[in-house]
């Protein structure tokens, strides 16, 4: 059994708060700085040019790519024989996420209750999700998500008999519907099956997927294919300006469901889609 202690987690978050706000993942700039080359119109590729130029600016500054620093959602998954010593793991993550927005100048977006709108003035409490894996790890993802993509998202609970057309017309519909909002290029996270709220976490977690990657089933590997393609010809654009690079990518996941549902979310990513991660051993 290992013991690690909460002190290292909390440590371990400040950082990856910083980092993630800082530092735009090299997959989502590579597929910026790709989509220069192949975008059709000139509004486009003028935007995608500011929006490459604003994340060198943040990375080389260590400032925030975005002014809406977003919520922390962070993903855990804590090895089974890990003992957790020294105190409370949400409340050391809390801290984590406390420092991390303090010491890094980072925007404080959340409020204590959804009807009152106080702001708690450290951007806590985080949406925190636990899973129990083998070994005698802790791996930790941050991913802080802005509202004006996550605004856009969306769940349906599709009957059985609606089948892959119901899927594909469910997903562009609520691209389309977006239209601007979610600051594109986009990145669509998808996720089908379990319940309601699995279907959605499905979805968030699916924009942990790096850009450019397909699932490994290729049946849904297709979809996504054919879904980003028809995305793509819907002529939003970058910035809503126009152009046929309104997504960058379409990631599902999947899990088993009743025979009498089938369960799909939408959560959409901005182009600056943040995540930092980091094993603790």
């Amino acid at each position: 059994m290992k013991e690690i202690h909460v002190n290292t987690i909390t440590d371990c978050v400040e950082k990856l708060c910083m980092d993630a706000n800082y530092f735009l993942n090299p997959d989502i700039y590579d597929s910026l700085k790709s989509s220069v080359c192949s975008e059709t119109s000139e509004n486009g590729r003028m935007v995608l040019d500011i929006l490459l130029k604003n994340a060198d600016i943040a990375r080389n500054e260590k400032i925030a790519i975005c002014q809406d620093t977003g919520m922390a959602v962070v993903f855990l998954e804590i090895g089974q024989d890990v003992h957790i010593i020294g105190g409370n793991l949400y409340d050391a993550v809390n801290e984590g996420i406390r420092r991390g927005y303090k010491k890094g100048y980072l925007r404080a977006s959340v409020v204590k209750n959804p009807l009152n709108r106080i702001n708690t003035r450290d951007n806590t409490p985080a949406v925190i999700y636990t899973d129990i894996v083998e070994g005698d790890k802790i791996k930790i993802d941050i991913a802080p998500k802005g509202f004006g993509s996550e605004n856009m998202s969306a769940l349906k609970m599709l009957k059985p008999s609606d089948g892959v057309e119901g899927i594909k017309e469910f997903i562009i519909n609520t691209v389309s519907d977006a239209g601007p909002n979610p600051c594109p290029p986009v990145l669509v996270g998808v996720g089908i099956g379990g319940t309601m709220e699995k279907a959605a976490l499905l979805s968030k977690k699916a924009l942990l997927r790096p850009v450019g990657s397909f699932s490994d089933d290729s049946g849904i590997a297709e979809l996504e294919r054919e879904i980003l393609n028809k995305i793509n010809k819907l002529g939003i654009g970058p910035a809503g300006l126009g152009g046929n690079t309104t997504a960058l990518c379409v990631n599902i996941e999947v899990y088993p469901t009743h025979i009498a549902g089938l369960p799909v979310a939408v959560n959409i990513g901005c182009h600056a889609t943040r995540h930092a991660s980091a094993i603790i051993e």
